[in-house]
């Protein structure tokens, strides 16, 4: 068969399949009808619940009605451990404040560590303050990185008091640029 007659036809089964997967496509949220959950801006956030290094169990919607910045992040990540200080700032900073949607900011830390030890040094030794410390402790395998669709680290989404995301990847100062904009 000539090739190009064949082209036309490849081109058009590729065009199909790539636009019968569409992996990004966010799933209606049941529960509230009005939003869809996903990881894009204006999703609402999809739930996160795992283990602090206590061994309780915290559910990301149990800080609803706060700003909430979910970091992604591990002891063993140059990049993340280098961005922990402008977090902790912004968190020392905007941690009582009142928002337009939201009282309170916090951080909801997601750790890709394997080690339970070395993810409990870290948060000692970068004074990560805030409480909300989780991890699955499967490394690359973790079900949080999976269900947001996190391929690499530091990777955060901010979220609004009604779980709403925001901003991603908000680093350095974009972060207290975005909460700076967000208050009342």
């Amino acid at each position: 068969m000539n090739r190009l007659k064949i082209l036309p036809i490849l081109a058009l089964c590729v065009f199909g399949l790539v636009s019968f997967i569409n992996v990004d496509k966010p799933v209606k949220n049941t529960t509230t009808g009005n939003n869809t959950v996903g990881t894009e801006i204006g999703n609402k956030a999809p739930e996160l619940k795992f283990k602090d290094p206590s061994g309780k169990e915290i559910a990301l919607s149990s800080l609803k009605g706060k700003v909430v910045l979910i970091d992604f992040w591990a002891s063993w990540c140059g990049p993340c451990r280098k961005e922990n200080p402008i977090v902790v700032g912004a968190y020392k900073k905007y941690k009582d404040k009142k928002f337009k949607n939201g009282k309170g900011f916090t951080v909801y830390s997601v750790s890709l560590d394997r080690d339970k030890t070395s993810w409990e040094n870290a948060i000692k030794q970068d004074a990560l303050e805030w409480s909300n410390h989780v991890s699955d402790l499967k490394y690359w395998n973790a079900e949080g990185a999976k269900l947001y669709k996190v391929a690499s680290i530091p990777a955060s989404f901010l979220i609004d008091g009604d779980g709403i995301i925001i901003g991603k990847n908000l680093r350095g100062a974009a972060l207290e640029e975005s909460l700076k904009a967000m208050l009342k």
